[in-house]
């Protein structure tokens, strides 16, 4: 298999229908979640809400690369998430995740194999299969956070 559908598949099994690495993926976290559990704080924890739109901050940046644009995300604004304060703003913000995350693996599924060993943007980035990678391991990272989050969320409304 080409490493373009390999690296489809990783990101397709994070966002949208896995189960292999975490047992879970983000659709299946967050898609049945309300507002209210989205936005629920807990101790110093960042919300679902803030992680689900920071890691589509980040879709959203190299989507706008993968489509001929420039490289403009930057780490300091990635948790400048707007105010959830209903459910039609979570429900958005989970659609929006959902529709990148989508055209994301469709984009990589779709790229010549060879572009993968070509530079991001700028050398200094390193090649997109390095930038890929990393995608793949920072959603991870973010993805137990919200499984560990949920799960104190759901424990917390038990009681």
């Amino acid at each position: 298999m080409a490493r373009n559908k390999t690296i489809a598949n990783r990101l397709r099994e994070v966002y949208l229908n896995g189960r292999w690495v975490a047992n879970t993926n983000y659709k299946e976290l967050i898609e049945d979640l309300n507002w209210k559990q989205s936005t629920t704080q807990i101790e110093n924890l960042n919300t679902i809400a803030l992680l689900t739109f920071h890691i589509n901050y980040y879709l959203e940046g190299i989507l706008q690369v993968f489509n001929g644009g420039k490289l403009e995300i930057r780490d300091k604004y990635s948790f400048d998430m707007p105010a959830i304060t209903s459910e039609t703003d979570w429900k958005n913000l989970v659609n929006e995740f959902l529709s990148n995350s989508k055209k994301f693996v469709s984009h990589i599924e779709n790229m010549d194999d060879s572009q993968l060993d070509t530079p991001f943007v700028d050398e200094k980035y390193g090649t997109y299969l390095r930038n890929i990678e990393g995608v793949i391991e920072h959603s991870y990272y973010h993805l137990g956070q919200i499984s560990l989050i949920k799960k104190m969320i759901l424990k917390k409304e038990e009681v």
